[in-house]
């Protein structure tokens, strides 16, 4: 096997100089490399297994990879589903056969971004993971529940893997800093920056040290300050990938916020979602089903106004329409809560789709033809108009076959009381018609 933990050559990337040898310099991930947590203990237990690492860009899935494959003396193959088909998925697993004759040891073969094989790419690796010939590492940015078939998913353990904290950046930055970039001298607030620019990725710190090396080597200065940061770096997007769990997760969380009645919250995770690029007008969409989900009857004018926000959007555009869309975020967030009417719906769908095709009773049937009011179409109907407070007290609008129903149970809050309150006293009416028609 190659050494791939030899002292890498002098000119190759930071990156890779500074990729990690041993377990113990490995910078992150506690919740599974600390004592006694998953992934050290499979280290550990001398016995490899396959595994899908999913975690963001620059976590640390390709370094453990190569370490596990370092530990346990097995050969590493490394293929990119980027870049790769069948038939270098056949090649590796010809290679992992050779080597097996050859020298009796067992192959490691890793696959960047496994969610982007289909179907028939990942199931090829199936017979290989039973028969014990590969031990299969799979890394995805990607919900594996979603993007890795079930039966490779059924033979592979997922571990999740995170985003490197700002005291873990910090603890990167400084160990480049004494291991190669000992010619320069960074302020604590061009440390700052580089930090917030690397947005929970250790690569992309790396490869901005990397580049405001570069550029003060070129510049003939050793001291980095803020200001050369900023016009050396272009800043690149933070995390968010408009079609992956990063963009779900946030939508969530601000759904969430806004549910939780925090505006402050809400507005922070609203700026996340557009300072990353994503579509105002999509969080506008997400504003209108929170609207009716959260809010409903509690306050009517919260659909209103969301609606309103978004057409401000499209008529002003950014950046001046996104402040209606923020007004928007804080009314829901401070608006009363009611889920009445999301619950009802889905009791009514619910009760339909399991129920028959019961007939409409023929008062409630329209009339506008002669036949259909000879055969009874809208006979004793009563106008609700005609009836005191605009009301037919007793009067049903079920299928007359129908069990009593209570779908829509309206909560306290908001105007939703006012609505609970009316209609316990529409129930207190029928309830008086019903015993004077039943009386002799």
């Amino acid at each position: 096997m190659t050494d791939l933990f030899t002292q890498q050559k002098p000119n190759a990337p930071l990156a890779e100089r500074l990729r990690p040898q041993s377990l113990n310099e490995v910078i992150g991930q506690t919740h599974l490399l600390g004592a006694g947590k998953p992934l050290r203990l499979a280290f550990e237990s001398g016995k490899p297994h396959s595994m899908i690492l999913w975690g963001p860009p620059g976590s640390g899935k390709t370094t453990l990879a190569r370490l596990m494959a370092h530990v346990f003396d097995a050969e590493f193959i490394a293929l990119s589903a980027v870049l790769s088909g069948v038939k270098d998925i056949r090649e590796a697993v010809e290679r992992a056969q050779q080597i097996l004759q050859q020298s009796g040891r067992r192959t490691l073969l890793f696959v960047d971004e496994v969610h982007r094989f289909n179907k028939a790419q990942q199931d090829a690796f199936l017979p290989y993971v039973e028969q014990g010939l590969i031990t299969f590492i799979g890394a995805t940015t990607e919900n594996p529940s979603f993007e890795v078939n079930r039966a490779l998913l059924s033979r592979a353990q997922v571990y999740m893997l995170s985003p490197l904290s700002e005291e873990e950046l910090k603890q990167l930055l400084e160990r480049a800093c004494q291991l190669a970039l000992q010619k320069i001298h960074f302020s604590e607030e061009a440390k700052h920056l580089l930090i917030t620019f690397a947005d929970g990725d250790a690569r992309r710190l790396l490869n901005l040290l990397e580049q405001a090396d570069i550029a003060a080597e070129t510049e003939g200065i050793s001291e980095i300050n803020a200001d050369f940061v900023r016009n050396v770096l272009s800043r690149s997007m933070r995390l968010f990938d408009k079609g992956g769990d990063e963009f779900y997760d946030q939508i969530s969380a601000l759904h969430k916020s806004i549910r939780g009645s925090s505006p402050d919250a809400a507005l922070y995770w609203m700026c996340r979602m557009l300072d990353s690029g994503a579509d105002p007008l999509y969080i506008g969409r997400r504003l209108i089903r929170t609207a009716t989900e959260d809010i409903g009857l509690a306050d009517p004018r919260a659909l209103t106004l969301t609606l309103d926000a978004c057409n401000a959007y499209e008529r002003l555009g950014s950046p001046e329409g996104e402040l209606a869309l923020v007004q928007a975020t804080l009314y829901l967030a401070c608006a009363p809560k009611s889920n009445a009417a999301y619950l009802a719906y889905k009791k009514a769908r619910s009760y339909v789709e399991h129920d028959q095709s019961r007939r409409i009773p023929l008062r409630l049937r329209n009339a506008p033809t002669k036949l259909m009011k000879d055969m009874g179409f809208g006979q004793h109907y009563r106008y609700a108009h005609d009836e005191p407070e605009a009301y037919a007290a007793g009067e049903s609008y079920f299928p007359d076959d129908m069990p009593p129903v209570d779908f829509y149970h309206p909560t306290s809050y908001g105007l939703e009381a006012k609505i609970a309150e009316k209609l316990q006293y529409l129930k207190k009416r029928d309830e008086q018609a019903k015993k004077r028609q039943t009386k002799p």
